[in-house]
């Protein structure tokens, strides 16, 4: 800008040196007098002041034009610090793309579709295989499980909005149906009798509590801590769910829990909840429980629960409930359940997995005619599993189990949950061997061959015949995944 104001003072000078050439060539003298002629080219002579009026207007004039053609530019240089106008081409840009994560923001949606076909080499009768959890259907394409799950995680930098969250899920199929009697019965009301709940897995609430790193409180129904296996199939490394899981620990719990993280080694869960399978309590009292995660380092991670508390159902079975005379008071029965989980993963394809269950304090009725009801002493019954999983590649994998367990008082026979064995000291164990190929992102295939083995002939065969001891099953699973988060 000083470079153009310098440039229309120069014009001015020059213009006044312009006017005044004449002037002084006018007043120059005689041509034959060199000093004459010098002192006529160095010493200007004057005007009139017409003439320099004239003069001084004109050079004004076009300094005023000068002036307003700076200022004209003026407005077009871009300030600076501030970017220049974007080309029109930009405001024709196409907005971002609308995805499903998008819509959803925080929430998720995700759930699988679940179908396998079992072949029992005993042909029970009544196509039910025992022994088994879900997956029990010989002879028949069954549906195992279809889950819809919403889940929003809470979130401690989204503010006081962002720290609640949810967890709601449910389900369709044998699964759910296996989970519902067992709530059902477990409550009281029955075994094959629909409960309000009866499609929903899970359902509750968290808060993230601004303690230390975070307490996260859930509550409402969720699945219980306990074991190496969960309900769903593309969880585990085998198809069918295990003994232990089946006959050792509960399905699910309702209640509180409240889980604190103190750093990336070691968490702490406690749990205060109706008791096993109790989304309505069986009795008055309360099951408490503890859950402790220690990971030392990349290959080594233990978990060891504890849960306590009445889990007998007042008068549900025994004398009171042959005679329909009178209830027997259950509350200070207390079933204690030990559970530890370790995990061992040698390298990257290779990995370890053990589990062991220990459950004491139930007792068995006797089988007097008249109250008041005696009782047994406490009862005890554990089981032991192991796993080892070898992957050959992302989509290819080979899995194998191991379990036993024992029920040293007959209490599991006499819960109708070893197919009326009806003798203590009972023995049961199994092993399985599975094939899993992922043939697409969101397909998974399992190929199965599972022994059962009990050292009393329960097994039931196509006769109706005293049953067998051993059973061997083949089965053939197929899971669709699906996740809105991967939604393009």
């Amino acid at each position: 800008m000083k470079k153009t104001y310098g440039v229309c003072f120069g014009m001015l000078a020059m213009g006044l040196a312009v006017f005044g050439a004449p002037a002084i060539r006018a007043a120059g003298g005689n041509d034959a007098s060199t000093e004459s002629t010098t002192a006529a080219a160095t010493t200007p002579v004057a005007s009139s002041p017409a003439d320099l009026d004239h003069r001084i207007e004109a050079l004004e004039m076009e300094l005023s034009e000068l002036r307003t053609e700076l200022a004209a530019k003026k407005t077009e240089e871009p300030v600076a610090g501030v970017q220049a106008a974007a080309p029109a081409t930009d405001a024709a840009k196409p907005p971002d793309k609308v995805t499903v994560a998008s819509l959803l923001g925080p929430t998720s949606v995700s759930g699988f579709f679940d179908v396998y076909y079992n072949y029992d080499t005993n042909h029970p009768a009544s196509k039910f295989i025992p022994a088994c959890s879900f997956d029990c259907r010989d002879h028949s394409i069954s549906l195992n499980m279809i889950e819809l799950i919403l889940d929003k995680a809470p979130d401690p930098m989204g503010g006081l909005a962002g720290r609640t969250g949810y967890h709601f899920s449910v389900g369709y199929g044998d699964t759910q149906v296996a989970i519902n009697n067992a709530q059902n019965a477990s409550s009281g009301f029955g075994a094959n009798q629909p409960g309000f709940d009866q499609y929903v897995k899970e359902a509750y609430f968290s808060y993230l509590a601004p303690v230390g790193s975070g307490l996260q409180i859930d509550v409402g129904k969720f699945v219980t801590p306990l074991g190496a296996e969960v309900i769903e199939s593309k969880d585990n490394w085998n198809y069918s769910r295990g003994l232990m899981f089946n006959y050792l620990i509960p399905l699910n719990h309702f209640g509180a829990r409240a889980k604190y993280t103190f750093n990336s080694k070691f968490n702490a869960t406690g749990y205060f909840v109706n008791g096993f399978n109790n989304v309505v309590d069986n009795n008055s009292g309360k099951t408490y429980g503890v859950d402790l995660g220690w990971t030392p380092d990349k290959k080594n991670t233990v978990t060891l629960n504890y849960f306590a508390g009445p889990e007998q159902p007042t008068g549900a079975y025994g004398p009171a409930a042959a005679t329909g005379t009178g209830l027997y008071n259950v509350d200070g029965i207390w079933r204690q359940t030990w559970d530890l989980v370790y995990m061992y993963n040698f390298t990257s394809k290779l990995t370890f997995m053990a589990n062991y269950d220990y459950v004491h304090g139930d007792r068995l009725i006797t089988s007097e005619a008249t109250a008041p009801w005696k009782f047994t002493k406490p009862v005890y019954y554990t089981g032991g599993a192991g796993y080892l999983k070898y992957a050959f590649n992302d989509n290819n994998y080979v899995a194998g189990r191991y379990e036993y367990i024992y029920d040293r008082n007959g209490f599991l026979s006499a819960s109708n949950l070893l197919a009326n064995t009806g003798t203590p000291h009972a023995h049961i164990q199994e092993f399985t061997f599975t094939y899993q190929h992922t043939m697409a992102t969101h397909l998974l295939t399992r190929f199965e061959y599972r022994r059962d083995m009990s050292g009393t002939p329960f097994f039931p065969i196509s006769n109706f015949g005293p049953g067998v001891k051993q059973q061997n099953i083949l089965t053939v699973g197929m899971i669709f995944l699906f996740d809105s988060r991967d939604a393009k």
